[in-house]
């Protein structure tokens, strides 16, 4: 890459791009650069567009919002770096009509990501720009995954008293462009996961053998929260949509994954207002409480 930044900034800003797929001229600066002026972020975006690394559509409404994306060079350069292995975007990331489909979507997405980064910020907890992974791939079997819109890392300050603990979360956001059942169903999705165990090519179950070790140990020591980020809709939808996912939690077949690990729901609007760490999440097994995603401990 030419003309790269001593401090690192230039590659940070396209490690964010290829990471999240898309985000706007102001996400990106209060993602990557929220203490210096906007325009340095502006020309620096600029300056990796003129390299070919990044891209841009403007979208047809007030403002003409400008949406950035990486480019096909952009993702191939960035997926070389140690930070990005193994985390290889979708095929169309780096296709503006892909881009142009999804944008509504996708910046919401994004809109979550910062909402939990300022938040970090604020209190002094730990939670970098690359802590917030996208469609991260967790087979289930049978050629299925569950592919959350996002996986999220945030490190507590140690002024919380449990020595700085890490918080994994499985972050769902729903724009309300789905039916209240399916977004339901996802819960489902989430508990054959949470059980299931791959047989190793060769080995047969028999009932005198230790059960195999579900496929999710491999990679987190708990199983990580599970986050639904409510928008698109105003507060009765909001409403129909947690009812939905309490009438899925009564399922028997989901009581093992509910009584292991927090499963929350919350609108994004009290998340942008209040911040994440608030008292804002409903418990899909108790809607009637309202608790912090962080201090939720597993049930």
């Amino acid at each position: 890459m030419t003309n790269v930044d001593a401090g690192g900034g230039d590659r940070l800003a396209l490690a964010v791009l290829v990471q999240y797929r898309m985000a706007t001229t102001e996400q990106m600066h209060l993602v990557i650069a929220p203490g210096v002026r906007i325009e340095q972020t502006r020309r620096r975006l600029a300056k990796l567009r003129e390299e070919g690394l990044v891209d841009r559509i403007t979208l047809p409404r007030a403002g003409r919002t400008r949406v950035w994306f990486p480019t096909e060079y952009g993702v191939a350069i960035a997926g070389e770096w140690p930070e990005l292995r193994g985390r290889r975007p979708p095929k169309k990331v780096a296709d503006p009509t892909a881009v142009r489909l999804r944008v509504g979507h996708g910046l919401t997405v994004t809109e979550t990501a910062l909402a939990f980064l300022q938040d970090a910020r604020h209190r002094g907890d730990l939670c970098q720009p690359l802590d917030w992974i996208p469609e991260v791939y967790h087979p289930v079997g049978g050629g299925e995954a569950v592919i959350p819109d996002a996986l999220l890392y945030y490190r507590r300050g140690p002024g919380d008293g449990d020595g700085g603990a890490m918080l994994r979360a499985f972050v769902e956001v729903d724009r309300a462009t789905m039916g209240p059942e399916r977004l339901a169903a996802k819960l489902g999705a989430y508990e054959r996961l949470h059980r299931y165990a791959a047989v190793p090519v060769g080995r047969r179950r028999s009932f005198n053998q230790e059960p195999v070790e579900e496929d999710w140990r491999r990679r987190y020591p708990l199983f990580p929260r599970l986050l639904f980020v409510l928008d698109g809709t105003g507060p009765t939808g909001i409403e129909t949509r947690i009812n939905a996912l309490h009438a899925a939690a009564r399922d028997l077949a989901l009581s093992g994954l509910l009584r292991q690990v927090p499963v929350l729901a919350a609108p994004l609007v009290d998340l942008l207002h209040n911040g994440p760490s608030a008292p804002v999440w409903r418990p899909v097994h108790d809607p009637a409480r309202r608790v912090s995603w962080m201090h939720s401990a597993h049930p």
